[in-house]
């Protein structure tokens, strides 16, 4: 069996993509509540900045930067994600019937895919181009017509900042 190795880069900015198991769900976003307080905890233990995020129904998008010396980002997206589905659990219910067998194996309760995609921001550039995926995702994707339009965005904060204008 092949073992994923993911890089190393302390205090590099990475680009994430979180998906739900069961794409054209509304979950996220049902609960964005649920998500959001297993965010916070996980960040009081485990600190991290989040420096863009979006959330659609069935997937999210964020950038954080890891404080230095610390490239643990696996064990924290498994705290969220494990967070999230016990709260899910707990408040709405879920469908264990959805998961399939390796998934049922191995004790996941299949709220979630698996993995996560990960991308280490490598410039200034990269840094921009990522961030202006996130905004820009919602649009893409249909939900709004422009970026500020989406609840669910850290645009939102960077309006209120001064960091761009809408």
């Amino acid at each position: 069996m092949s073992r994923y190795l993911r890089p190393r880069r302390p205090g590099t900015p990475i680009f994430f993509t979180v998906a739900l198991a069961q794409r054209g769900s509304s979950l996220l976003v049902d609960q964005i509540g649920l998500l959001r307080e297993a965010t916070r905890v996980t960040r009081a233990e485990r600190p991290f900045e989040i420096e863009a995020c979006v959330v659609l129904p069935d997937h999210l998008h964020c950038i954080w930067r890891l404080p230095d010396g610390d490239c643990d980002y696996s064990v924290r997206w498994g705290a969220i994600k494990s967070r999230f589905t016990r709260a899910v659990r707990e408040t709405v219910g879920w469908n264990p019937t959805l998961r399939s067998p390796s998934k049922i194996a191995k004790g996941d309760a299949g709220l979630w895919q698996r993995r996560f995609w990960e991308h280490h921001i490598r410039d200034r550039a990269d840094f921009t181009a990522h961030l202006h995926y996130c905004w820009l995702d919602p649009v893409k994707h249909g939900l709004v017509a422009r970026p500020e339009d989406w609840r669910y965005s850290s645009i939102h904060r960077d309006i209120k900042a001064g960091r761009l204008t809408a």
